[in-house]
């Protein structure tokens, strides 16, 4: 671009970026809208990059030889004094989310070397504020910073909201291995080897001029489209390569209808489940295969690997969209759907989707193809997503990440394992690779609440609820348990209120004290207003009012085991360790525990892989 007086352009480190510069929006911009899958490339993109470079043996001066990434453009308007941001938001907040976390964890560290607090916050006329200022967003921004919780009971603010889901995504996804020694040599090349481009114009108009002119997609084919345009150009039959365009372009159709870039994420997931043999190696200077490459150019992937996927000739490439694409595009799309509308067949693949595992479809895809029976596609995919579902619980109980980082490696071996297998081989490789897994719901470590995992407890207790309510015959619906868009979303609510004086008869410290208080046996799921309104109660108090509550809460009241046959009969066929609890000392709480342990492993057992116990 010419520059002129008017308009500059400037690269820029995150540091020169950020360091006491500030930053605002006009009332007009769109809200912070960036989704779970936004999070994870950010922190996987960075993560694979600092790897090409990091040695544990190289000091940190080192660092300033590490190679740049580039991390965008973002396009500001000059006025009245003030940096206004025209686009770039989005990564932006972004960007400043995910050295919220890492001051965090930083100062949990007590590492008082490494600084980034100048990248979030200045000072200016003796009053410290964000260096992106959007007012209604500082409480909540104030609240992350400070390592609390933010309350989101009242809160009808969409970009609010997004702020604190996109920061709960960061925290399971960094990689942990950045959290020990690596961390000051990952802060070191953010803030000094990572740019972005800042094109600066000082009227709205040129800002916008150019906003336009790099977000105009006239201008430039997608990957999907240069897919499209090679695969046609190799049916020499015009009557073939007319019919291949029409089932193309219904399918990209319906795609979209399911959501904007949904056709990426299909190719994406339909070309790694069914081709992809190769993964980067974790080490220094190691080279992206066809996971790598498939997730960033896909178009070029198929046009280098023709011959792997049997692209031949004409009637190959017409077979390829007639048949397979559109396969293939049908099941991603009804996954798609299962994902967002609870429906029967397909239950677990809603609740992995509850917990943002998005590396689900190229599993789910990975087994089918295109010759299946509809029986064989509904009972490969009952089976692949309740393996995933039984994995993430697992993972959940034993305090192990989900972060995209942690399992892709394992989740992509387990495609290639099940890649095109029929029903029963499928069923036994599965059930096999449970058994093997070295974690499961019998482990030392009693699982508790922490501000990091609040959402996946909340998760598991909302499934324990909603499994026994349905057991019992109970009308129950799992995801008025996990939805926050309800008048009364449910909450995770301690047994025991936080009160320390009240259990010294059990506790010479407060410390131990709140341990065991925030284990999983001692919480359960009630509606906010409870929460407010008996949440510091004592246990005597709030104990009639658990009767009027979900089965779960229920089942610590004597009132549960009178005139209730549905639930005795349940109680009696499971031979789980139901009580009523008058009182609940810490022997109730660990009683409590062990009861949740053997529900989970109810949900959450093995045999449901058998397809003869289906």
């Amino acid at each position: 671009m010419e520059q002129s007086p008017d308009i500059t352009g400037r690269e820029k480190t995150v540091r020169q970026l950020l360091e006491n510069v500030k930053y605002t929006i006009d009332y007009y911009q769109r809200e912070y809208k960036w989704q779970a899958k936004n999070i994870t490339e950010l922190v996987s993109d960075l993560e694979e990059r600092f790897n090409d470079y990091y040695d544990p043996q190289h000091l940190r001066k080192d660092v300033s030889n590490y190679g740049a990434y580039f991390l965008g453009s973002i396009v500001i308007s000059r006025k009245r004094g003030e940096n206004f941001i025209i686009d770039g938001q989005q990564r932006l907040t972004s960007l400043t989310l995910l050295l919220i976390y890492i001051h965090n964890l930083l100062k949990e560290q007590k590492d008082d070397t490494t600084n980034v607090g100048n990248l979030i916050f200045s000072e200016s006329f003796g009053e410290r504020s964000f260096n992106i200022q959007i007012p209604d967003r500082t409480a909540c921004m104030e609240a992350l910073y400070n390592g609390q919780e933010y309350d989101l009971t009242y809160e009808q603010n969409e970009s609010v909201r997004n702020i604190v889901a996109r920061y709960t995504d960061i925290i399971e996804n960094f990689p942990e291995d950045f959290k020990k020694d690596a961390l000051p040599y990952f802060v070191d090349w953010l803030r000094e080897r990572v740019y972005l481009v800042e094109i600066t114009a000082y009227s709205d108009e040129d800002a916008y001029t150019i906003f336009e002119t790099m977000n105009d997609r006239g201008l430039s084919l997608s990957p999907t489209d240069m897919l499209k345009g090679y695969l046609l150009s190799k049916i020499t039959n015009s009557e073939q390569q007319v019919e291949a365009h029409k089932v193309w372009r219904q399918k990209v159709l319906d795609l979209l209808a399911v959501g904007k870039e949904e056709e990426i994420d299909f190719f994406k997931a339909w070309l790694r489940a069914k081709y992809a043999n190769s993964i980067r190696e974790r080490r220094k200077g190691a080279k992206n295969q066809d996971w790598e490459q498939i997730g960033t150019t896909f178009h070029k992937w198929v046009r280098d690997n023709r011959e792997r996927i049997n692209l031949v000739n004409g009637s190959s490439f017409t077979k390829f969209i007639k048949r397979d694409m559109a396969f293939f595009a049908r099941e991603y799309i009804q996954l798609r759907n299962a994902a967002r509308v609870f429906t029967e067949g397909k239950e677990a693949v809603y609740f992995n989707a509850r917990v943002n595992f998005t590396l689900q479809y190229p599993l789910l895809l990975a087994p089918l193809c295109p010759d299946d029976t509809s029986e064989d596609i509904q009972q490969k995919i009952q089976l692949m997503s309740t393996f995933i579902d039984i994995f993430i619980a697992r993972r959940i109980w034993n305090f192990r990440t989900l972060g995209y980082s942690a399992i892709v490696y394992t989740m992509f071996n387990l495609m290639k394992d099940v890649r095109d297998k029929d029903v029963q081989t499928l069923s036994d490789l599965l059930y096999k690779k449970v058994l093997e897994l070295d974690y499961d719901f019998r482990t030392e470590n009693y699982l508790r609440v922490h501000q990091q995992n609040r959402r996946l407890i909340h998760y598991l207790l909302a499934r324990m609820t909603y499994h026994i309510e349905q057991q019992c015959g109970v009308e129950s619906s799992f995801r008025s348990y996990v939805s926050r868009s309800v008048k009364k979303p449910f909450e995770v609510e301690h047994v025991w209120a936080n009160k320390f004086e009240d259990h010294q008869d059990e506790f010479d410290n407060e410390y131990e004290f709140q341990r065991v208080r925030n284990r999983i046996g001692g919480l359960l799921l009630l509606p906010r207003g409870f929460n407010q309104s008996l949440g510091d109660k004592s246990y005597e108090y709030k104990l009639p009012h658990y009767f009027a509550q979900n089965l779960l809460a229920k089942t610590l009241v004597e009132k549960c085991y009178e005139n209730n046959p549905s639930f005795l009969r349940y109680k009696q066929r499971s031979g789980l360790p139901f009580k009523p609890h008058p009182q609940f000392k810490t022997a109730d709480l660990m009683e409590r525990q062990e009861l949740y342990r053997e529900i989970c492993e109810e949900i959450w057992s093995p045999e449901r892989l058998l397809i003869n116990n289906k």
